[in-house]
């Protein structure tokens, strides 16, 4: 049973090309990759099942970036670039509770010496830096957990 036809995608030269260094480049993550793939072969002129059986998605995904792309080709590239339309949207969720002043705040008192704080242990652990953040006022409250949380975070960011 045929569905609608999915409209057509029109690629300039400029979009075309950036859209293809996108799949030659090692360094693309694999999601941008069949995201411009299925804009590459939705401008070929295939429609969202083709799409999806060549590159083993499902339909929907084929269907979504077709669509995002119809969206977002109205933008100039300088406003908008290819790789930019090809990420992922913002997602729902309830804001961060702290600021990045905050975090650096943090960060800098996890890099001092617990003595320099007049704590009687060699090395910070999550629920003696908790006290230490609420000590020095940075915020009002913050469990043991967060607080190793951000500075996993921290660690994991610099590698």
């Amino acid at each position: 049973m045929l569905g609608p036809k999915p409209s057509a995608i029109n690629l300039n030269d400029v979009e075309r090309q950036e859209l293809e260094l996108l799949v030659r480049r090692y360094t693309t993550g694999q999601q941008k990759v069949i995201r411009a793939r299925i804009v590459l072969l939705a401008a070929m002129g295939k429609n969202n099942r083709e799409i999806a059986n060549e590159l083993e998605v499902s339909l929907d995904t084929a269907r979504l970036w077709r669509q995002r792309w119809l969206d977002l080709q109205p933008l100039s590239l300088d406003d908008l670039s290819v790789e930019e339309r090809l990420d992922d949207l913002p997602r729902p969720g309830a804001p961060p509770r702290l600021t990045a002043n905050q975090i650096c705040q943090i960060q800098q008192l996890a890099c001092e010496k617990p003595a320099e704080s007049g704590r009687p242990i060699s090395q910070w652990t999550s629920r003696e830096i908790a006290a230490e953040i609420m000590k020095r006022g940075i915020v009002d409250t913050i469990s043991a957990r967060h607080s190793a949380r951000i500075l996993k975070k921290m660690v994991s960011d610099r590698i």
